[in-house]
């Protein structure tokens, strides 16, 4: 009986992962090989045309604007969370705590509604414009909306929490007098902070740039609100595809595409990052 018990607890996790993860891939595999209905829908005939037409050049180009909006969000999220990170993780204990607190505290606030915050923030009659004029360094609004910056704001703000969390623990699990040895053998600060404290906390970056760059990526709700249409990502043609022209076939094949490249990058990092450090 313990045994059956046992059994049923192990098996537990994978029906899980099966039933959230692994069906509904498949479901959208099945998909992108079909055809899309005469009224939507799917047509179960393989073809291979849904992964042909992503490759059409209006798609790409959408591809490598996903790809470098993710790239310097992810980047930019790197150079301001790291520090922070360090801050944080060399406060006492009692002001860890706080700044940790404050960390995570936007997520305690719909993602819709702080991205929405921002429209007002960064508007033409929006806090930042009003006082620039009021100040008198312009002499009209600028234009801080609709654009790439209002849509790489909005992907680091959304996403920066991600990255300053997995730096901080791997800055709490490091020894510490490791660094102190290196003061005593005559290194400075600087070379201390690439020989010992950034190669031990290497970890904590490269899951820091997983968790940040992915869902840069497939982001959608950023550039539909803070982005004209200049600035749409290939979330954005995704997610079209599904609710507007209901080609769930193509939608399911982009989806695919862009869940393979990501992979192999992310891949290709990781293994790399292991090996340099």
């Amino acid at each position: 009986m313990k045994i059956r018990q046992h059994t049923k607890i192990l098996f537990l996790p994978y029906f899980w992962l099966f039933v959230f993860f692994i069906l509904p891939l498949l479901i959208m595999l099945v998909y992108s090989f079909s055809e899309r209905g005469s009224y939507g829908g799917v047509r179960y005939v393989f073809t291979l045309s849904n992964y042909i037409n992503s490759f059409d050049p209006l798609y790409f180009k959408l591809f490598i604007r996903s790809f470098w909006f993710a790239f310097i969000s992810t980047l930019i999220t790197l150079l301001i969370g790291y520090p922070i990170a360090y801050f944080i993780s060399t406060s006492s204990t009692k002001i860890k705590s706080i700044l940790i607190f404050l960390v995570i505290l936007p997520f305690w606030t719909n993602f819709l509604i702080r991205i929405f915050s921002w429209v007002v923030i960064l508007g033409r009659n929006g806090i930042v414009n009003d006082f620039l004029l009021w100040t008198g360094i312009i002499s009209s609004p600028l234009d801080l909306l609709y654009n790439d910056f209002s849509v790489i704001l909005g992907l680091v703000y959304g996403v920066l929490p991600y990255m300053i969390l997995p730096i901080i623990a791997s800055l709490d699990r490091m020894d510490k007098t490791l660094l102190e040895a290196s003061t005593d053998l005559g290194a400075n600060r600087f070379k201390t902070f690439y020989k010992i404290t950034l190669p031990l906390t290497m970890q904590g970056v490269v899951t820091g740039i997983v968790f940040v760059f992915i869902p840069s990526l497939g982001q959608f709700v950023v550039p539909d609100i803070l982005g004209g249409t200049s600035s749409y990502m290939i979330g954005n043609t995704i997610t079209n595809q599904f609710i507007t022209v209901r080609n769930w076939p193509f939608g399911s094949a982009m989806s695919m595409l862009l869940m393979l490249i990501v992979s192999i990058a992310i891949s290709y990092y990781i293994r790399y990052s292991e090996k340099k450090y």
